[in-house]
């Protein structure tokens, strides 16, 4: 045996061998007959039979057709981009869905990363060929069915209501989309006359009567990328974190916030400081809020759906850090009852500052046994501050101080009045009358 044969490429250098105790004599295969015929052949095609053998199994079994796969974009030509698809090779997509439909402007760049759908693995044109959107082919009978059976998704222009929903043209074909598939929930969906005259992609959910009838719905794919970003945005999700979103439902007991295919609720008392009836009175649907995330359930704890608190208020000052300076003591104000209890009536200073009127501090000058024998939630009262405490939250008011000082006042103006009216009386009685005075005078001449 040559040391050729002795090469770690020869495919019996691994087989075990029998040595006869002599140092350097060649290895004898234990292989006989049919065996060591093969054992015979060349070894440089034994290689390049394994090598090969290799890459047809490795070709075949890395990439099919409906498969998804993303790459990065290598080179543009004039109908087509190719992309690297790691050790797949090399695929390549039609320009035209990278084109802006109003201005025909290539929006796909060398470098870009994209993911598209393998509707061709090289069997049929001899390339891996991929597709983001059909729609815009010229084979579209064919294509809709491609899209049907790998989940392609489809682009079409939604050109007007019909019982039930809308017709979708996509290329020569009308489809239909049922009105419940044409956005994700019913609290989102706007007029039917907003849909219309838009381009949208869709997902081919049916194809009947030969391809006559076919079936498309914009929710499942909606939801689908919903999904996708619900998983990305899951990871940046931590209580106390900062977030913005999206109101997309308003309802009695709060609202509700897309953060990015992950759905998150701010509850009605935590929409602020001050008491709201309804969220509708803070918030409105699309409007774009930050709020700090107070609560996490994760989906693998929530039953797969998982639940995210939010709150405003957490951002919002306390009205309480300011209570002292705002409403110094003696301060009179106007505010407005909001509960009565057995004990008093609280009553809004300022959005979340409730102050305290004892029922000793409602009416002047008699008992009552009930705030409600002097007022009903919902009525403007003037209060005097009588005492501030930030750490304990409370605020102790009267609604009689300004009636008692000014009742202490004209009680004191009168005591005043009468005892000037005392001392000018007595001062009369000791000079006596102008007669009494005119008399003593003659007497006293005489």
């Amino acid at each position: 045996m040559s040391d050729k044969d002795a090469s770690p490429l020869h495919p019996l250098a691994n087989a075990d061998t029998e040595s006869d105790g002599s140092q350097g004599a060649p290895p004898v295969p234990r292989a006989t007959g049919d065996e060591g015929s093969k054992a015979e052949q060349s070894p440089v095609e034994d290689f390049a039979a394994l090598l090969a053998s290799s890459e047809s199994t490795a070709g075949s079994a890395t990439i099919a057709v409906g498969e998804l796969i993303s790459g990065r974009v290598v080179a543009i030509g004039r109908t087509s981009a190719f992309v690297t698809v790691g050790a797949k090779g090399e695929a390549e997509i039609d320009l035209a869905e990278f084109r802006d439909p109003t201005t025909g402007a290539l929006t796909l760049k060398v470098g870009d990363r994209i993911e598209g759908t393998v509707i061709d693995d090289g069997r049929t044109s001899g390339s891996i060929v991929l597709k983001q959107t059909l729609g815009r082919g010229t084979h579209l009978p064919a294509e809709l069915e491609q899209a049907l059976a790998h989940g392609i998704a489809v682009e079409g222009v939604v050109t007007g209501e019909n019982k039930g929903g809308f017709d979708v043209q996509i290329g020569s074909v009308v489809t239909f989309c049922p009105g419940s598939q044409i956005d994700l929930r019913r609290g989102e969906r706007r007029a039917a006359a907003d849909y219309v005259g838009q381009r949208l992609r869709f997902r081919v959910t049916r194809i009947d009567a030969g391809g006559r009838n076919v079936v498309v719905s914009r929710r499942a794919l909606l939801e689908e990328e919903a999904s996708k970003r619900a998983a990305e945005t899951w990871k940046r999700l931590n209580v106390g974190a900062i977030v913005s979103g999206t109101v997309t439902a308003l309802r009695d007991f709060g609202a509700f916030v897309d953060l990015g295919g992950v759905e998150g609720l701010i509850h009605v008392a935590e929409l602020g400081y001050g008491r709201v009836g309804h969220p509708s009175e803070v918030l409105s649907e699309g409007q774009v809020v930050e709020a700090q995330i107070i609560k996490i359930d994760a989906p693998e704890h929530a039953g797969g759906r998982g639940e995210v608190g939010l709150s405003l208020k957490a951002l919002a000052a306390d009205p309480w850090d300011t209570v002292a300076a705002k409403f110094p003591v003696g301060t009179t104000v106007r505010g407005v009852v909001r509960r009565l209890e057995g004990f008093g009536a609280f009553v809004e200073l300022a959005p979340g500052l409730d102050g305290l009127v004892h029922v000793s501090k409602m009416v002047l000058g008699r008992r009552i046994s009930h705030p409600r024998q002097a007022v009903s939630p919902g009525d403007e009262v003037e209060v005097t501050v009588l005492a501030v405490d930030p750490q304990q939250r409370r605020v102790s008011l009267s609604m009689i101080e300004k009636a008692r000082v000014a009742h202490d006042t004209a009680e004191a103006r009168d005591r005043a009045d009468e005892q000037a009216l005392l001392v000018k009386e007595n001062t009369s009685r000791s000079l006596g009358t102008l007669g009494d005075l005119l008399a003593g005078s003659k007497n006293k001449h005489r």
